[in-house]
């Protein structure tokens, strides 16, 4: 009889082990993508934080449905998404005295810091539908395949997209240079 519950019991623990290697593997693999991901969805740190240590969790919660590793990816950045959505249904605002707000001194920082903070106005300021699947393209390395189907779209219609925010990116990026100032790239 005892024999019997200590087979079972080392089985349930080889069982766990095996499926906590699997995590952690998952996560050293895509924890800063997600990182990158949710802050350009989200540009709080801390919401970011969050909402990528609830998509782990879930992950681990469901790890036993990952079926295709190679499917890993996409399937952390749905969940991702979902976490996302899930903060506007039990959305509660926070006030903030505005005394106790820090501004930041636009005179610190360098050029290159004033040229990323520009293209971030920038690319903040493109349409969701076109910011999106830039952000995955860029951010998290996706092909048109995979962000069409994470957003539940045909490929020409990503590819239309993507090359419309590139476009509008570049056209607010030419337009900011006075005439005769010679623009790289």
């Amino acid at each position: 009889m005892f024999s019997r519950n200590k087979n079972q019991h080392s089985s349930v623990s080889i069982d766990m082990m095996e499926k906590q290697t699997r995590y952690e593997a998952l996560v050293k693999a895509f924890h800063a993508d997600l990182f990158r991901y949710a802050m350009w969805l989200i540009k709080d740190k801390v919401i970011a934080e969050d909402v990528v240590q609830e998509t782990f969790l879930r992950a681990w919660k469901s790890l036993d449905s990952l079926k295709d590793e190679a499917a890993a990816k996409s399937w952390l950045i749905t969940i991702l998404r979902r976490e996302n959505a899930r903060r506007f249904e039990r959305k509660q605002f926070d006030l903030v005295d505005i005394d106790d707000v820090a501004v930041a001194d636009p005179h610190i920082f360098g050029d290159v810091a004033l040229e990323h903070r520009e293209l971030r106005r920038i690319m903040s300021n493109l349409s969701e539908e076109y910011r999106e699947p830039l952000m995955m393209q860029i951010l998290m390395g996706f092909s048109g395949d995979e962000i069409a189907e994470q957003l539940n779209l045909n490929k020409n219609t990503v590819m239309t997209r993507l090359f419309r925010a590139r476009n509008q990116i570049k056209e607010a990026l030419l337009g900011e240079h006075p005439k005769g100032e010679q623009v790289n790239g």
